[in-house]
């Protein structure tokens, strides 16, 4: 599902040590009151959603549209989960802590008894969707899983495109997701559309069958067909030309393909050392020998509640966040001794709100 756009620009610097701190304590109040209300699917089905998600940062006073605010957010509410009961888990972060994913999960299914290895595939299949099958230009960086007991789980994740200075968050939600290869996207924030390589559109479904019977093939004859595109002249709409593709580089990742035989185009993907530039070249060949066009359709109301790092709309008002924080630990303090006074004061005004 195509659930909206904003504009997401790559900004540098880190985040104040002091608002970081306030972030963890309000992210756990805003978790703990979500968790009173709802069963605990409704946070993976709220972090999916990449407007409330925005949201959720803006909240919680860090940046109204840096990217900044999805790696800020994940990491507050990854040190929130630490410390709650809640049987939420979060793994992965940004840069080199996103590789570090399994390894979290692992842990948690050794501590708990969930089964890591279903959420261990979920994580690298996900990945691997945005930065190889939707090439977009934008690669990703930043990888988060969440996910609980039951072993239903969401994944956030972010890319980045040093050319245009941009960012683009992709959203997953398990329950949604019926096919990792067909349509499979709660939603995604970006700066706006491109013309990306999209080889999980429903309209890529003839190329992916195609890519994957031609990497079953004997990878000298994919080389020979290859290096024959190379001397032709490609329509200039399309994302992949043949300037893309170096052969030479290519001789590795198809012999493993072919070792593999890769029934369908998920377990294609899902080979480890087949990347963006092998999908692109089995693309270009299904198009050009065989007919079989992919798709190059891009997939893709809250102001500050107490301002923001940056000063906009103004700088972050402390007393107000610190009040906010004590509002929320006492709301749940006291709804877990049966008093929802204060959730209902909250729930009256949420309705408020929406009606004016």
């Amino acid at each position: 599902m195509k659930t909206g756009s904003a504009t997401l620009p790559l900004h540098g610097g880190k985040v104040p040590r002091w608002l970081f701190s306030k972030m963890k304590e309000l992210s756990r109040a805003l978790m703990e009151v979500i968790l009173i209300e709802y069963p605990r699917e409704k946070i993976l089905e709220n972090l999916s959603n990449p407007f409330w998600f925005q949201s959720l940062g803006c909240v919680l006073g860090f940046d109204w549209h840096s990217s900044g605010v999805t790696t800020t957010t994940m990491g507050a509410l990854k040190e929130a989960f630490k410390n709650l009961d809640a049987g939420i888990y979060i793994c992965g972060g940004k840069g080199k802590t996103s590789l570090k994913t399994p390894e979290e999960i692992s842990e948690i299914g050794e501590k708990t008894g969930v089964n890591a290895e279903p959420l261990i595939y979920a994580s690298r299949i996900t990945a691997k969707v945005d930065n190889t099958a939707i090439q977009d230009g934008y690669s990703i960086y930043h990888h988060t899983i969440i996910f609980i007991n039951s072993g239903e789980w969401c994944v956030v994740q972010q890319g980045l495109n040093d050319e245009n200075g941009m960012a683009r968050r992709y959203h997953w939600l398990s329950r949604d997701v019926v096919d990792f290869v067909n349509e499979p996207h709660k939603g995604i924030i970006s700066e706006g559309f491109t013309k990306p390589l999209n080889m999980v559109a429903k309209e890529s479904l003839d190329s992916r069958k195609v890519s994957a019977e031609i990497a079953r093939e004997y990878p000298e004859r994919t080389m020979k067909e290859l290096k024959k595109i190379k001397e032709l002249t490609l329509p200039k709409r399309h994302a992949i030309i043949s300037s893309d593709i170096n052969v030479d580089k290519l001789v590795k990742p198809l012999k493993l393909a072919f070792d593999r035989q890769p029934e369908d185009f998920e377990i294609l993907l899902g080979i480890k050392g087949i990347g963006p530039a092998t999908i692109r070249a089995l693309a270009l060949i299904g198009e050009l020998l065989y007919g079989k066009s992919p798709s190059f359709d891009d997939p893709a109301r809250y102001s500050f509640a107490h301002g923001g790092k940056d000063g906009i709309p103004y700088p972050v008002d402390k007393k107000n966040y610190e009040r906010s924080i004590d509002f929320l630990k006492k709301a749940v303090s006291r709804a877990k001794i049966g008093d929802k006074d204060k959730l209902r004061a909250l729930r009256r005004l949420g309705s408020r709100n929406i009606e004016t």
